[in-house]
């Protein structure tokens, strides 16, 4: 199990037996009350337990502190990409660093407390001398997709014929071998796209929500399972490919709707904290992929019931991002910076991932298309309010030409650029933007330029790789 990122695993406890444990003081807790006294902690203190969340301060995560600490099963409801697997993998987050677990367990039971017959004889037989181990919290959190193969086996249990053929019989509980959730036991269990399961899978989990105790093959065993059960679902999932079966929702306490980011902030600080890139990417173009994501989302020629992934946007700044290390590789360019030339290569390969409404069938990359330029047009207002262009307007009406494309490097653009005398234009330019070096004023002074063709004060041409505005 990875570490989501809530400290390294260090100051193990040193207590091997459970008379150490008891010496040492330790109490037991139920999950739940471990859950919520850990995040009342962290609220008291003032500390975040949602790390690297955005947008949902206001909104989803008050609903989910509320639903933790009334100690509810919780069902995320939202479109694709809206954070609800990053949500529920900040869950271990809330667990204490490290548990006690009977050693060998096959559940991961308290010593204080046994619930399998294994473990119960060997606490009778060994006494204050029965062994522990440490669990870390990141090994209670247990992530399943479902998908429509998902068995009951994989989930609950099934009876194990090498049990069975070494020797026991098919009466006996210990021939059991259990399945996901019994095994998250003290743990987390977060299922995702629940709706993908088939329902008579839906339908065995409910003993285990409710009277936590588990069905297999008509046995029946009463543990008294200590598991927290959060799962995510698209809305759509409910007549697209499946539903939640309604005695199972009603066994989730708290159902919460997730949202995209409300806020350009947010969506900015989403694809800067998610998207890797391979090569330096302007805020101002990270501006215009949020804004376009944000367009895209708003317009009424894309399907809105499957929404718009904030991966898109990571996607795109990982394309112009790879586009500028492409272009700084073949150009020799010592700098690889991305530049507004390179928001085309993003659209090109991402129209795949939108799904239009069926009256826009052969329209979409002219939509795509429109929306980029809205997004860059408003991006050029946001940043270059009050600035006079007219003396670069002029020289390009006196017949100077300014070339561009993504394969030519940065010097090659600035050193094209029409002379403006004294005027100190393009270095206001490359000021609001913050650009230093090369790539950066080259990139500043094209959104600069791509502005004056969207507002219609000079032209532009495209073809051959190259764009020319004059």
């Amino acid at each position: 199990m990875p570490n989501w990122g809530y400290g390294g695993r260090v100051n193990r406890p040193t207590a091997s037996t459970v008379g150490e444990l008891r010496a040492s003081g330790h109490t037991q807790k139920t999950l739940r009350a471990e859950i919520r006294d850990n995040l009342l902690d962290a609220l008291r203190e003032g500390r975040d337990p949602w790390p690297g969340l955005h947008g949902f301060e206001a909104t989803v995560i008050p609903q989910l502190e509320r639903a933790l600490i009334a100690g509810h099963d919780i069902v995320l409801l939202g479109e694709r990409g809206q954070g609800k697997t990053r949500l529920l993998r900040t869950l271990p987050g809330l667990l204490d660093e490290w548990t006690p677990v009977i050693a060998g367990s096959e559940l991961g039971e308290h010593p204080y407390e046994p619930i399998t017959s294994q473990s119960r004889r060997l606490a009778e037989t060994l006494g204050e001398n029965l062994p522990i181990a440490w669990r870390h919290r990141d090994e209670r959190y247990v992530e399943k997709l479902a998908t429509p193969d998902t068995s009951v086996a994989d989930l609950i249990g099934d009876v194990d014929p090498m049990k069975v053929a070494e020797g026991r019989s098919l009466g006996d509980l210990e021939t059991i071998h259990f399945g996901l959730i019994p095994r998250s036991h003290r743990g987390i269990v977060a299922i995702n796209e629940l709706p993908d399961l088939a329902e008579r899978i839906q339908v065995a989990m409910l003993n285990v929500m409710e009277e936590r105790d588990i069905q297999i093959r008509g046995y029946v065993l009463r543990l008294p399972l200590d598991v927290l059960v959060v799962a995510s679902a698209n809305p759509e999932d409910y007549t697209n490919r499946g539903r939640i079966i309604t005695p199972l929702k009603d066994r989730f306490g708290a159902e919460i709707r997730t949202h995209y980011p409300t806020e350009l902030a947010d969506e900015i600080a989403v694809i800067r904290q998610e998207a890797e890139l391979v090569a330096e990417v302007p805020d101002h173009l990270v501006e215009i992929l949020a804004r376009f994501t944000r367009a895209l989302r708003d317009s009424p020629a894309v399907d809105q019931r499957s929404g718009v992934s904030a991966r898109f946007a990571i996607a795109g700044a990982e394309t112009i991002a790879a586009a500028a290390i492409h272009r700084a590789t073949r150009q020799g360019e010592a700098e690889a910076v991305a530049r507004p030339v390179d928001l085309e290569t993003a659209v090109d390969v991402l129209g795949g991932k939108i799904e239009f409404e069926s009256g826009e069938e052969g329209r979409e990359d002219e939509i795509l298309d429109h929306l980029l330029r809205t997004a860059t047009a408003e991006a050029v207002r946001a940043h270059f309010r009050g600035v006079d262009f007219s003396l670069l307007v002029e020289a390009l009406e006196s017949g100077a030409l300014v070339t561009t494309g993504e394969q030519v490097a940065a010097r090659d653009f600035l050193a094209g650029l029409p002379s403006l005398g004294e005027s100190e234009l393009y270095d206001e330019i490359c000021a609001r933007l913050g650009a230093t070096n090369d790539g950066e004023r080259a990139g500043a002074i094209e959104l600069a330029l791509e502005g004056l063709y969207l507002a219609r004060r000079v032209s532009k041409e495209t073809g051959g790789g190259e764009t020319i505005y004059g």
